[in-house]
């Protein structure tokens, strides 16, 4: 079976990406350059072209407005001011005339973080869920998302899991995502909320999906579907659970920890590449941060 060439862009980030705030405190140039040069806002704009249509869509968070305030503000600052706000709270709210004709005219479409399943049980089976799919394989389109928005883009969505009890089996809940990736799982503030064994029970339980660990101010772009480059100032992490060879999951106790062997773990920097249909890590192309 021929797989068709995906023509769009996925972003995933994993939650805090910088947003130039520290420039406004007058702190070092050597954060002048990670936002303007090498941050990831600034790569988003870089991938669509410059100063085209961005629609920011915040239904995962509780404070939408202050949300779609910071990031009009650090557009502005890298000089795209063609921001829009959907702001869907509802799914009455989003198969209306309105958001799907802004959604057709828009070259990036940026999922905010908070709760990812608000992304799912909101977006899930509309026309405009379709309609980005669509533009995703067909067109030069982009879409971007942080945090929740992040973990949301995969078939298979991590929707809970404490850091604590992620070891044990069932601590860990996976739902259904937007569906833009259909072989990983995407999970965010990957080291500073310790979210390496909540990512590892997750693999273990779809060993044939590829885990990518997000670290804050840290994301991936995606290129046809399967070619993924690390950006930003932390480490993503690659789970490959396709050699596994032990793997109690099956059989233990709810509650019981769990138990895996020969689970490959890859840690990416920025210009990195992973290729999710080879399961091949380049070194190769390093990039300064």
């Amino acid at each position: 079976m021929i797989q068709q060439t995906i023509k769009g862009i996925l972003i995933p980030v994993g939650g805090a990406e910088d947003k130039g705030t520290d420039l406004e405190k007058g702190v070092i140039e050597r954060n002048r350059m990670n936002f303007f040069e090498l941050g990831i806002l600034k790569q988003i704009i870089d991938k669509i072209g410059g100063e085209k249509r961005i629609e920011v869509v915040t239904t995962a968070s509780s404070i939408a407005d202050e949300v779609i305030d910071n990031y009009i503000s650090a557009f502005e600052k890298l000089g795209d001011t063609n921001v829009g706000h959907m702001r869907i709270r509802e799914r009455k709210d989003v198969d209306t005339t309105e958001m799907l004709d802004r959604l057709k005219k828009a070259d990036c479409v940026m999922f905010s973080g908070g709760n990812q399943l608000r992304l799912s049980s909101i977006f899930g089976g509309t026309q405009f869920l379709e309609i980005i799919k669509e533009r995703y394989h067909n067109e030069n389109f982009v879409i971007a998302g942080t945090s929740a928005g992040a973990m949301a883009m995969s078939q298979t969505m991590i929707y809970e899991g404490s850091a604590t009890s992620a070891h044990l089996k069932g601590e860990v809940k996976i739902t259904t995502g937007l569906g833009f990736m259909d072989n990983v799982i995407i999970d965010s503030h990957f080291e500073k909320r310790g979210r390496f064994p909540r990512l590892a029970q997750a693999v273990a339980a779809n060993p044939g999906a590829i885990g990518i660990g997000l670290s804050e101010d840290t994301g991936v772009i995606v290129e046809h579907g399967n070619q993924i480059t690390a950006i930003g100032s932390g480490a993503v992490y690659i789970f490959d659970g396709k050699n596994i060879e032990f793997n109690n999951i099956g059989d233990a106790e709810i509650g019981k920890p769990i138990a895996v062997s020969n689970m490959i773990v890859h840690i990416m920097c920025s210009g990195n590449r992973y290729n999710t249909s080879t399961r091949v890590f380049e070194a190769s192309a390093v990039a300064e941060v």
